[in-house]
């Protein structure tokens, strides 16, 4: 008899953990910006080529990478957030300085541009 209350104890246990498990956790939801892709930058100067870009995911996350001559020099994460359609990107773990954008989108393209008006990137 007492292994009996045991084994309704462990199965009443387990059907509420598969229960919980589908309906008490919360997912994440999805973010669906505006912002989310690739956008990117080529300056060409004297001898160098400098190609900048910046992926936006959908988790606040991005990955930002520098090349110099096609040759990857800088990979880093970044994080994002909007507030009234100002974009401020952070660089942790880089010695530059947080980027406040907006988007304006033009006939033929769409560029993240500083406050100050000047052109960040492009979108690709």
């Amino acid at each position: 008899m007492e292994s009996s209350k045991w084994f309704n104890l462990k199965s009443i246990a387990f059907i509420g953990l598969c229960l919980f498990g589908s309906h008490g956790c919360s997912e994440i939801p999805a973010v669906d910006d505006p912002v989310i892709g690739i956008w990117a930058r080529t300056e060409i100067t004297t001898g160098k080529t400098l190609r900048e870009e910046w992926i936006f995911n959908d988790v606040y996350l991005g990955r930002y990478h520098l090349y110099e001559n096609q040759t990857l020099k800088i990979k880093s994460d970044f994080t994002w957030k909007v507030n009234q359609n100002i974009y401020t990107i952070t660089y942790p773990g880089l010695k530059r300085a947080s980027e406040s954008v907006t988007i304006k989108r033009r006939a033929d393209n769409e560029l993240l541009e500083t406050l100050g008006g000047e052109t960040l990137a492009s979108r690709e």
